[in-house]
Formats: structure tokens, C-alpha cells, sequence
């Protein structure tokens, strides 16, 4: 499938393109546009933005879901801190002295924070952009303090040493980095973030081809390869049909 670049918008562009793709020709083969692996964008958007160009559910086809996987916690190495608890006193006796960085307002590293304020008490300075890449460059640097991002996004840099993880924001703790203790655990009981991922189609891909594309995903999520690949990013794999992803998504 062909990958193309869209603005941020917290993901909604992508989505108004993926309702409107097209059937693609290749050689041989019929295929059709299908969109990569997206997060809960779609579950948020909706509630966010009352104006967006499509309906997930008639719009868009769920094809698979994939996986999901926490955020990490991570500091800039010029932030004083090292663990979870650290990192509340600190906001508490700076408030506003913390500035985290998102890909954009209502993106998932934006909500994760908002969810963290209201159940601490704490106050920090969002600085929004557009996309995570310029954020994580500005993390690096010290420009900015602190950001939630979700594993594969920041493994690299925490295993290459540019930024540090003090927590992760699931449920249970992240094989992927399991001495890191979940915010929960760390002090703030009843905090979970978890986003997950998926493959979606056009609303107007025909059952046979969304059943012939869910096996495809889930043959390619059952390789003991891929899965140790997914794993070291920190995601967690879960196969399902097109119409159990379908209720997950509703």
C-alpha cells in the first residue's frame, strides 16, 4: 500500500483521506489503499471535534487490530529527576515550571498529561506541535521538560540514552522496560492511559477483501519473529476478527 505524508490534526486528516482511498492497481494484483497501523485518534476525534469530515464506523472499515501499548514518561536529562515521585514534587513545587510537549491538542500525549494533572493536582505547561517529531528533538535538547509518548516512539531514544524514562502509563508494567514501575504504582492510584493500534480500510471495501486482509495481519502478528520485534517496542499484540476490532472501536 502506498504511504503518503499528512498534517498532524491529530490524526483526523489521515482518517478524512483513508474514508475516501480508492481501489490501486499493481502489476498483477488488485489491492486497495488501506491505512497503516493508527491509534485511539479515532475514538477521541469524534468527542473533540464535532465538525470532522467523516463517521469512523461508516466511513472508515476495521480491519485489524494489532496491538496496544502504554506511554512512557520521559524527562529531558537537564529535568532533576529520576523517579515518578521526584517528578510530582518537583511540579508541585514548580508549578507550571514543566513544560511537556504533544503532537498536537487532543493527541494522545496531550490527553495522558491532562488525565495526570487532574488526578495530582499538578499543573504543566503544554506546548503543542505539529507531530511528535519536533517535540521529541525539543525533549532532547532540554527545550522542553517532559513528554508521555507511546513505546515504539520512544524506545530508541531511551535505550540510546537521550532522554529518561521514569514510569509507564498502563495498567501493568511494560516487558519492554519492566523495571520501570507504572505511574500508578508510583503514586498515582487509578491512572491508566493505554493506546492501541489498528489497520482500517475505506467504508467501502467488500467483506471477502476486509476478511482476506484481517488474516493476512494476524498470520503476520502469529510470525515468533514479529512478535519478539512488536515486543521490544513495547507492544503488546492482540489478534482478533474485523468484528471484534469493530466493537473495540465502538
Amino acid at each position: 500500500m502506498p504511504a503518503r505524508r499528512r498534517a498532524s490534526a491529530r490524526s483526523s486528516l489521515s482518517n478524512a483521506a483513508d474514508k475516501n482511498a480508492r481501489p490501486v492497481f499493481r502489476g498483477r494484483h488488485r489491492g486497495h489503499r488501506g491505512a497503516p497501523p493508527r491509534r485511539e485518534a479515532l475514538r477521541t476525534a469524534g468527542r473533540l471535534y464535532p465538525d470532522l469530515p467523516y463517521d469512523t464506523l461508516r466511513d472508515l472499515a476495521p480491519i485489524a487490530h494489532v496491538g496496544a501499548t502504554p506511554n512512557a514518561l520521559v524527562v529531558t536529562h537537564l529535568l532533576p529527576v529520576k523517579t515518578m515521585q521526584e517528578f510530582l514534587a518537583y511540579a508541585r513545587a514548580n508549578p507550571g515550571g514543566i513544560a511537556y510537549g504533544s503532537g498536537g491538542i487532543g493527541s494522545a500525549g496531550h490527553l495522558s498529561v491532562e488525565l495526570l494533572q487532574s488526578l495530582t493536582g499538578t499543573k504543566f505547561t503544554h506546548v503543542p506541535y505539529k507531530g511528535s517529531g519536533p517535540a521529541i528533538t525539543d525533549l532532547i535538547s532540554g527545550q522542553i521538560q517532559a513528554m508521555l509518548l507511546t513505546m515504539p516512539s520512544v524506545m530508541p531514544y531511551v535505550k540510546g540514552g537521550k532522554v529518561r524514562a521514569i514510569a509507564t502509563s498502563g495498567a501493568r508494567r511494560s516487558p519492554a522496560l519492566p523495571d520501570l514501575p507504572t505511574i500508578a504504582e508510583a503514586g498515582v492510584p487509578g491512572y491508566e492511559y493505554t493506546p492501541w493500534y489498528g489497520v482500517f480500510g475505506p467504508g467501502t471495501l467488500p467483506k471477502p477483501l476486509i476478511a482476506r486482509l484481517n488474516s493476512a495481519v494476524n498470520t503476520s502478528l502469529a510470525d515468533a519473529g514479529v512478535r519478539e520485534k512488536l515486543a521490544q517496542q513495547g507492544l503488546e499484540v492482540h489478534s482478533t476478527t474485523s468484528d471484534q476490532f469493530t466493537e473495540i472501536v465502538r
